[in-house]
């Protein structure tokens, strides 16, 4: 298995011009920058000790950063490195304004580009954050005798049955990392099967926050204007068809002589979506806004759509209930965790085995709320709206992921 793993990505190495540039025209990749991903780097190494993190995207960059904070106050490290693989992870990073870490894109997970990489940054210490494993990559540092931590780690049952049917190949890797820190019990009994021995359940580092992620606020405009209009709901990283539900649901208020003068916010997953969206919605004469649209928000709009990068938290802000995508489809769910931090009220529909241990924890703190159809969902926004059910968490998620931040913090400063 080892042997096919390195001949499929030599393959993909004489292909990946192609699916680059194919990214570009697609706006997910930066043409600029693109070359990271062939190891040509455009930031400097500096002398001293330096550790990286590689992390998939937007959600486990956020999930780190209040400890990348941390860890560039401490003496014993010169330089942070984090790496990411998509687009939007990079544009947040660049509002962070972190002193000691730089950011470049995760290169290709190929023999030669790999230890082209390594041999450039030198490493002390490599955190691959939750489920990103790389055999090459995971080799190769082993090789160098670089450390390798699975940080906040995470194993679906879905990954877990895979890795299961190359039992001997998942061994050879899982058995190469010194440490793991897994995020829920689940991952903690998968990963002691596949063969990482040092695990500690310390718990999920998306329960902890940046003040720099936390604090970022609405352009005036836009502020202003919502002020003006009664939040129905925000819908949060939704999947296709997912939105009719929030459609529906709109209409259902927007005729309802209580609540008045509604407007409904809807964060699709893929941004590239918002076009197909707002054509769905105004079947429906729902009037629509794009937030990347230089046109003047209607006072008369339904819909308004978030189709530009990083500002989730921005509008969970200024939110009071919202219905996490990814949960009425087969899909597993989305993390809730962000906007139950901003103080917000979450609703979801059943297929969250994803998330399953961070719902039941809002379950029990009564933050997150589980609705099997439409009549239970409308029945759900109604009481939600009058705050006869769910309660704001923020203060609770808050100290709760504190405790875990220092936690993980405590047990990386004894490896450096």
């Amino acid at each position: 298995m080892k042997l096919i793993y390195r001949i499929v990505s030599e393959l993909f190495l004489l292909i990946s011009p192609i699916i680059i540039l194919y990214r570009i025209l697609k706006g997910k990749e930066n043409i600029y920058r693109f070359s990271e991903r062939y190891a040509i780097n455009s930031k400097k190494r500096l002398s001293g000790k330096l550790i990286w993190f590689h992390c998939s995207s937007v959600g486990e960059l956020l999930s780190i950063i209040p400890l990348v904070e941390k860890l560039e106050l401490s003496p014993k490290v010169k330089q942070i490195l984090i790496t990411t693989t998509t687009l939007s992870s990079s544009k947040i990073f660049e509002k962070l304004k972190l002193k000691k870490t730089v950011h470049q894109f995760f290169p290709i997970d190929n023999f030669l580009i790999i230890e082209k990489f390594l041999n450039y940054w030198k490493p002390s210490i490599l955190f691959l954050c939750e489920s990103e494993i790389w055999p090459n990559l995971i080799n190769r540092a082993k090789h160098k005798k670089i450390k390798l931590i699975l940080l906040n780690a995470r194993m679906t049952l879905r990954s877990f049955k895979k890795w299961k049917k190359i039992k001997n190949f998942s061994r050879q890797i899982f058995n190469k990392f010194d440490k793991c820190f897994s995020q829920n019990n689940e991952t903690f009994k998968r990963l002691k099967i596949l063969g990482i021995e040092k695990i500690y359940n310390i718990g999920n580092l998306k329960f902890s926050t940046s003040k720099k992620v936390i604090n970022e606020v609405l352009d005036k405009k836009t502020s202003n204007f919502l002020k003006t209009k009664k939040i129905l709901i925000t819908a949060a990283s939704t999947h296709f068809n997912e939105e009719n539900f929030i459609f529906q649901n709109h209409l259902y208020f927007k005729f309802n002589k209580k609540f008045k003068n509604i407007i409904s916010l809807i964060i699709p997953r893929h941004i590239e979506r918002a076009n197909e969206i707002k054509k769905e919605a105004e079947k429906l004469s729902l009037k629509v806004h794009l937030r990347s649209s230089s046109e003047i928000i209607d006072s008369n709009v339904d819909i308004f759509i978030i189709d530009t990068y990083g500002e989730l938290n921005k509008f969970y802000r200024v939110s009071s209930l919202v219905f996490m995508g990814g949960s009425l489809i087969k899909h597993g769910g989305q993390n809730p965790l962000e906007p139950a931090k901003f103080g917000c009220k979450i609703i979801h529909g059943p297929n969250i085995h994803n998330f399953n241990e961070i719902y039941k924890k809002l379950d029990t703190m009564k933050i997150s709320k589980q609705f099997f159809n439409y009549n239970k969902g409308i029945k759900i926004i109604e009481n939600s709206l009058d705050n006869k059910k769910l309660i704001p968490g923020n203060k609770i998620i808050m100290q709760y992921g504190e405790k875990i931040l220092n936690s993980t913090y405590f047990e990386i400063i004894k490896l450096i």
